[in-house]
């Protein structure tokens, strides 16, 4: 088990093999500043080999937002150099999120714009209260996305909805976001960490190895250097032998509840 770690944007607390990030900035509505970026990509990072980690929970402080954008008065004076470094921040913090065997839900209580949704995408899996509004406002700003929001909003909702999302800057609801394929689901605010604790109980009591297995060949179609299928092909091969699925097949053919090591 790693210990927890003190950060200076963001508060962490493993539970019953659940690993939860707050974001704690609340009067900022959770603003996403560079310290946060890095807090966030540092705390998924460590808990990528922590075997005691079965899943991870994302949400923001208080009752009004979950990450309501970039922080604006940080970026405000930047130059292009400093503008850049910004977006590669950001990208290498939600490609961790991304990219971490195991599964990362955003539990979205309130706002999620620009980085906020940005964040909530990167997620493996998202559920929202019934307060939540979305949005990509940056082309308000003069900008746009930078922290792969045109990629990741397309792969979720389709080419022409994420063109129009990002054109207009337009925010939409919680039930037009679970319409579009934004959102898994919906919840009352006092059942929002309530259910994302009942998925990542569904998910942990499968097989850990399998389970970042599915992360890596998901993620495998949207890579244009990976041929999905062929990660498919291997990460199959690869599990015969190996104790977790001796064990599964084993308790299938048992009738029983299998007991997985993550071996």
């Amino acid at each position: 088990m790693i210990a927890e770690i003190m950060y200076q944007t963001i508060l962490t607390e493993t539970k019953n093999q659940i690993f939860y990030i707050t974001i704690d900035r609340e009067d900022k509505l959770n603003a996403l500043n560079i310290q946060t970026l890095t807090d966030i990509k540092n705390a998924v990072l460590s808990i990528y080999h922590d075997h005691e980690v079965r899943g991870v929970i994302i949400t923001g402080r208080g009752t009004k937002a979950f990450a309501a954008g970039a922080d604006i008065a940080e970026f405000a004076n930047f130059n292009v150099e400093e503008g850049t470094r910004m977006s590669e921040e950001g990208h290498a913090t939600l490609r961790a999120i991304d990219n971490c065997p195991k599964p990362v839900i955003a539990a979205v209580n309130g706002f999620a714009l620009g980085g906020g949704n940005e964040l909530a995408m990167s997620c493996h899996i998202r559920v929202c209260v019934e307060k939540a509004r979305f949005g990509q406002p940056e082309v308000n700003l003069g900008i746009t996305p930078g922290y792969a929001g045109t990629q990741r909003l397309a792969q979720l909702i389709g080419k022409g909805r994420a063109l129009e999302f990002l054109m207009t800057g337009d925010m939409i609801d919680a039930q037009t976001a679970y319409q579009l394929g934004l959102v898994n689901h919906i919840v009352p605010a006092d059942q929002l960490i309530t259910k994302c604790e009942e998925i990542l109980n569904k998910i942990k009591n499968k097989a850990p190895m399998a389970i970042a297995s599915v992360i890596r060949c998901v993620n495998a179609y949207y890579e244009k250097r990976a041929d999905g299928n062929n990660v498919e092909i291997n990460e199959f091969g690869n599990f015969f032998g190996s104790e977790d699925f001796i064990e599964g097949t084993k308790a299938f053919l048992e009738k029983r509840p299998a007991n997985f090591r993550g071996n």
